[in-house]
């Protein structure tokens, strides 16, 4: 038996498992509320693995190991910015969230949003939605990309194709088993992707000489291995400011809406703590692994593409596939969450508060389901461009959520009398701030986009309603 074909059972036996966990959840699901926030009712180390699983994404199998093979730890400063990050959201984030949003009833980023500040008109609402549709639209067309790489890369297929099957994966659990679904099978692939993150670098450096100058470059935190190029204040700053973004990331935050208890958000918090810990500098081994093995391929090598490398020139077929599907199961753990927080957007903010008040529950997960099949669509034909970034796609999107909804939040559980008007100003100017900046370059333009959005987003607020008074007790 090839190769291919024993890599290729395993695919389908693993993607067959996922829709058999869909099926269960489509029995479970009763209500907009089960299909979009699973009833409140999950566990803690499914709330935690599932939050961690849909936040990293190919992103951290393919565009960390990506970035850190060619620069060197010189790039891992983003690992030790995300680590932070996610331990601050959950401490100051997860348990003020989930008990605002079940005293007021929201199920949706945008419901929260809307009730928090009692907008009638439906202003936050609608801006809410908009802002979630743009960037999480983005966000998922670099998870096909990133699937089309897996499956050009593994079985040879046009990318295109590739690209084709690896969407109809996710969107075929997610559509019928919903939040359920979608929680149940990122815990297991969070579990996958830690395993194999680990196994790899573990085999890699086996065969791997750090002796060569190359390798002694990667070494440094502070000189890019590539171009030589030394770190600066505004690199590092740049760099941090990936932290911020998970204030205000929708996928996760409705993961903290969803638990069952806001009881058990501690022991969720240290289970997701503890998972980033280890992913995060797995995923940085496996750049460094890359540099001690692969050091000497193409100049045209994509750099994104170095843990499949590393995983077909180390591992027999049968644990070769079972890592390889780890990478699947980092691409769906995120993509499925992407889309069904685009279809909270459509059915709950848009279809049923402007269009259709009097629709039935059933009607309303119908409409979602349906949703579901065309934002991937759509998406699917974005990523038909086999020369686009992971790593690019994600930083835009994870700039554009930071700044518009990190401040938002913050300020909104935090600040007792914050207003709906200070909320509204304070996502415009978050989100027009990053799609500006993006589009300039040049000293201080090169600042990571996130850090002015989130920057003048919290002034902007600020200016509005002017400085707390009041500290919100949870």
């Amino acid at each position: 038996m090839t190769e291919s074909i024993i890599i290729g059972i395993s695919f389908g036996i693993y993607i067959l498992f996922m829709f058999g966990i869909g099926i269960y959840a489509y029995l479970k699901t009763d209500d907009l509320e089960d299909y979009l926030i699973g009833g409140r009712n999950m566990n803690y180390f499914v709330t935690a693995l599932s939050a961690c699983a849909s936040d990293m994404s190919g992103w951290l199998i393919m565009g960390l190991p990506g970035a850190i093979f060619l620069a060197g730890l010189y790039e891992a400063w983003i690992a030790v910015a995300l680590f932070i990050g996610i331990a601050l959201n959950w401490q100051f984030v997860a348990k003020p969230l989930r008990v605002r949003s079940e005293q007021l009833g929201a199920i949706t980023i945008s419901e929260y949003f809307e009730k928090r500040f009692n907008d009638r008109s439906g202003t936050l609402r609608l801006i809410t939605a908009v802002v979630i549709l743009v960037f999480f639209f983005i966000y998922t067309i670099s998870g096909l990309v990133a699937g089309g790489k897996l499956f050009n890369s593994v079985f040879g297929i046009d990318y295109r194709m590739a690209v084709l099957v690896s969407g109809l994966a996710v969107v075929v659990y997610t559509s019928v088993g919903g939040f359920i679904a979608v929680s149940w099978t990122d815990m297991i692939q969070g579990l996958l992707m830690i395993s194999a993150l680990i196994l790899v670098p573990v085999f890699a450096l086996k065969s791997g000489d750090f002796s060569g100058g190359s390798a002694e470059q990667a070494m440094s935190w502070m000189q890019h291995r590539s171009t030589g190029e030394s770190l600066t204040l505004l690199t590092l700053c740049s760099t941090f400011g990936w932290g911020l973004g998970y204030f205000g990331m929708p996928h996760i935050l409705t993961r903290f809406m969803a638990i069952d208890s806001p009881d058990n958000i501690q022991k969720a918090k240290i289970t997701a703590v503890l998972w980033s810990l280890f992913s995060l500098s797995a995923a940085v081994m496996v750049g460094l692994s890359g540099i001690a093995a692969l050091d000497s391929v193409a100049a045209d090598f994509d750099s994104e593409r170095v843990f499949i490398s590393l995983i077909q020139l180390f591992f027999h077929p049968v644990p070769a596939s079972i890592c390889l599907a780890a990478i699947l199961a980092a691409i769906m753990s995120t993509a499925d969450s992407q889309l069904l927080v685009c279809t909270s957007v459509i059915t709950e903010d848009l279809y049923r508060t402007f269009f259709r008040r009097e629709a039935t529950e059933k009607e309303l997960v119908h409409v979602g389901r349906i949703a579901v099949l065309g934002i991937a669509a759509l998406a699917m034909m974005f990523a038909m461009d086999q020369n686009s970034k992971v790593m690019d796609l994600v930083s835009y999107a994870w700039a554009g959520f930071g700044a518009a909804f990190g401040p938002a939040m913050l300020f909104s559980l935090y600040k007792e009398r914050m207003t709906g008007r200070a909320a509204v100003t304070g996502i415009l100017v978050g989100f027009v701030t990053v799609v500006v900046w993006k589009n300039l370059s040049g000293g201080l333009f090169d600042l990571y986009e996130i850090l002015p959005g989130f920057l003048f987003s919290s002034l902007s607020m600020l200016l509005v309603d002017g400085f707390p008074r009041k500290t919100v007790e949870v």
